[in-house]
């Protein structure tokens, strides 16, 4: 992919150039990069497999694209490959094919005909979790939380309270927690909202209950594992031997889901994104004001937000209840 900087590698300013690529290569996120490689490689596939040019590529041959991709792909989806197939033809300076009124049409046929809801994960509940981290960790011969059960309690506890994003929970270091006297004060150095690093901190308090505390789960996890600096989060094998590696945001989705098997949920609903829409849909129930939710989950907008809450507050002031039937 290349960049208008190019022709500057013959000048004096070739090192300052190669600099300047490389804070371009840094303005996006590594999983934003790999989403639009990955678009660009099904979309060239394509074009190879039809004998069509792949760049540029003509209005019309993206409309073809997108309306094949359409009996297989969700709208979602094909929005992420326009945005790809944009960005490509932009990097090597073409217009992109994506703005014409032929592709907009289409998509938009699409989006009518298709549908744009999209399949939310179930929210995990306060009374899921709290059988999950009372009845079902994993114990040894001798009755005791192994170090992995020890973990999982303050993944779930952590992830569920403070609202995190798998990627969130994961990309904690011991330096990231400040212990007050209120309970925990979490630092948030980057997230999906905030690529450039501005921070945010998370407040979690002690809970009311000592075997459902995230204050007192965390705690347990580092004096077990003897964590004391780097990753909080990390993998734990059979053994109970605890790596020195960062835990995967992926492998927060399995442990969601290893437990929502086990309480009797159905485990394909589950993801890690349970925990952070558990906790928005919980605090809605019991009655938490929009702004104090907002102040936790870190969302921009009441419109993101209120997709989160979803049944937590259907049945509270609804004006249903008032009519008398």
């Amino acid at each position: 992919m290349g960049t208008a900087l190019a022709p500057l590698e013959t000048t004096a300013l070739a090192q300052t150039a190669e600099l300047a690529r490389d804070y371009i290569a840094q303005s996006m996120a590594a999983s934003t990069v790999r989403s639009y490689a990955n678009g660009w490689r099904h979309f060239s596939a394509w074009c190879i497999a039809h004998h069509l040019p792949t760049m540029p590529a003509e209005p019309e041959i993206v409309a073809l694209y997108i309306a094949e991709c359409a009996e297989t792909l969700k709208p979602a989806t094909i929005g992420l490959r326009l945005t790809a197939i944009s960005h490509y033809h932009q990097a090597a300076g073409y217009e992109s094919p994506t703005h014409a009124l032929a592709v907009r049409k289409t998509l938009a046929g699409i989006r009518r005909n298709k549908g744009v809801a999209q399949v939310q994960k179930t929210a995990l509940s306060v009374a899921d979790l709290r059988q999950i981290v009372t009845e079902h960790l994993p114990h040894d011969y001798r009755g005791t939380i192994t170090p992995k059960g020890t973990r999982d309690r303050a993944l779930l506890l952590l992830g569920f309270s403070g609202a995190f994003r798998r990627s969130e929970l994961v990309s904690l270091d011991c330096a990231d927690l400040e212990h007050v006297a209120e309970g925990l004060i979490v630092t948030l150095r980057r997230s999906k909202t905030d690529q450039e690093g501005v921070g945010r901190k998370v407040g979690i308090p002690y809970g009311t209950h000592a075997e459902t505390c995230p204050v007192r789960a965390v705690e347990a996890w580092l004096h077990a594992s003897g964590i004391a600096e780097g990753p909080v989060f990390r993998p734990v094998d059979v053994w109970g031997n605890v790596a020195a590696e960062r835990l995967s945001d992926h492998a927060v989705a399995l442990v969601v889901k290893e437990y929502a098997a086990a309480i009797g949920r159905d485990a394909a609903t589950f993801a890690g994104h349970s925990l952070r829409a558990g906790f928005a849909t919980a605090a809605a129930g019991a009655g938490a004001r929009e702004l104090d939710i907002m102040r936790q989950t870190g969302h921009k907008s009441l419109t993101m937000l209120r997709r989160y809450i979803r049944d937590g507050s259907l049945f509270r002031a609804n004006a249903a209840a008032a009519v008398g039937l």
